[in-house]
């Protein structure tokens, strides 16, 4: 449970400029032991020398080439950054949404002192901070469990896939890119485990034995759903919808 994390990702993002080379650092290396070579032997060998030469037109040559690559891929990535960002934003921000309602009855008070937002962000954390045993007992299993929890939380894993999938995806970071994919991974299960409950009005002599099922399988899963969404609002990556008034 205790993932690693980096607070504030999306603005160190922001001010990261690409620096990371296309080629691989084992062919620098294979040049530069090559040169070294040459250039002790080039005493013995005259062709050595020559050797050498062009060595060294390829290891500059090589350079020059990944340079440009490297500012290719950061002019790229810089006209799209704000938008990606914002849509992983998005995404996140929904299923916290749906998640506190959806699984777990969410109710703010709107004349409290704190926002909803922030009640809703205390709220999530006090359920991060429990065991799944625990977890089981605050499940609101008359929503959770239903074909419209079932496809709100499907479709929040495809839209989680589809960032992961989408051609910027290379220039996330790969912790970011962890994070997406464990938790589409627990949405999908998540879905599994409502299907399983929803056995039950099939079977029901077994009504029993596929609700307890479902629902310790479905108090794990939302047990690490919490942990890293908690996590991505902490690394910034949880941003309400932008009103006609904010603009981008």
């Amino acid at each position: 449970m205790n993932k690693k994390y980096i607070p504030d990702l999306r603005k160190r993002i922001d001010k990261k400029i690409f620096t990371k080379t296309d080629v691989p650092i084992v062919v620098y290396l294979a040049v530069i032991i090559a040169m070294i070579v040459t250039w002790n032997i080039r005493q013995r060998f005259e062709i050595a020398g020559d050797f050498f030469v062009e060595l060294f037109g390829v290891a500059f040559t090589l350079f020059i080439i990944d340079i440009l690559l490297v500012s290719s891929k950061s002019k790229r990535w810089k006209i799209v950054q704000e938008d990606v960002d914002y849509l992983i934003a998005r995404n996140i921000n929904r299923l916290r949404d749906g998640l506190a309602i959806r699984a777990f009855n969410f109710q703010p008070d709107v004349n409290h002192s704190l926002t909803i937002r922030e009640q809703q962000a205390n709220f999530l954390t006090e359920l991060e901070s429990l065991e799944p045993k625990q977890l089981e007992t605050r499940l609101y299993e008359a929503e959770l469990f239903s074909t419209g929890s079932y496809a709100y939380f499907n479709e929040r894993s495809d839209d989680l896939w589809d960032v992961i999938n989408m051609k910027y995806a290379e220039f996330l970071p790969p912790i970011l890119v962890s994070q997406l994919i464990n938790l589409h991974t627990h949405l999908k299960d998540v879905c599994g485990h409502i299907n399983q409950y929803r056995k039950s009005e099939r079977f029901k002599e077994d009504q029993a034995y596929y609700q307890s099922a479902a629902i310790k399988g479905i108090s794990y899963n939302l047990k690490q759903i919490l942990h890293l969404v908690n996590i991505l609002k902490k690394e910034g990556y949880s941003e309400p919808a932008r009103t006609v008034f904010e603009g981008k």
